[in-house]
């Protein structure tokens, strides 16, 4: 099933409804590919960057959002409205990644390595070139932070979300959200530490 879907029109949205993705829910239990169309539609690029951002890993994103959704047509049917739809989903999208990096943990420990992509090779000046150290730095040293820590502050600083959804996502308390917020920023300051100089 291909999720490069096209541009909806705004008129599709339905204005009655404060969460327009409690209707597409229903009408995706169904069986209703329309209502599954807006729905990836309105959530797709979100999906994609957090887990790139997660994985750290552009090319592998698309793949894994795509497992995204089709877990989300797939539990249509069990599907209540009991919280936020975006929650709901980046549990799913939490669970997704967490397999996916445990899977790697274990292919890791084998002695076999992940594909990473190609570096650019060629120069540039010292400032670009500074700057896409200093990102790559950043990268690496939230791929480094334990589990909780990297969704907590990837759902934080690039999803901008409140502590209380990050709480609900990650199925804890926002005190807890709070403590591990600020041991993955203790963290973070100490690995980039040279670059906070």
């Amino acid at each position: 099933m291909s999720l490069r879907l096209k541009v909806v029109e705004a008129s599709m949205f339905s204005p009655s409804t404060p969460e327009p993705e409690i209707e597409w829910m229903a009408r995706i239990r169904d069986g209703d590919m329309e209502a599954f169309r807006l729905l990836v539609e309105a959530h797709q690029s979100r999906v994609i960057n957090t887990i790139s951002k997660l994985l750290g890993s552009d090319a592998e994103a698309e793949d894994l959002a795509q497992q995204v959704f089709i877990r989300v047509w797939r539990s249509a049917a069990r599907y209540q409205p009991t919280a936020k739809f975006t929650t709901w989903l980046f549990r799913i999208t939490r669970n997704l990644v967490f397999n996916e990096l445990r899977r790697r943990k274990h292919f890791a420990d084998q002695g076999e390595d992940s594909p990473e992509p190609a570096e650019r090779a060629e120069r540039e000046p010292d400032r670009v070139l500074l700057e896409e150290e200093l990102q790559k730095a950043i990268q690496t040293a939230i791929q480094e932070l334990p589990e909780a820590q990297r969704m907590a502050i990837v759902l934080r600083r690039y999803e901008e979300m409140p502590y209380e959804e990050i709480a609900r996502v990650m199925g804890t308390t926002v005190p807890a959200v709070k403590s591990i917020l600020f041991r993955a920023r203790a963290e973070l300051r100490e690995r980039l530490a040279k670059y906070l100089e």
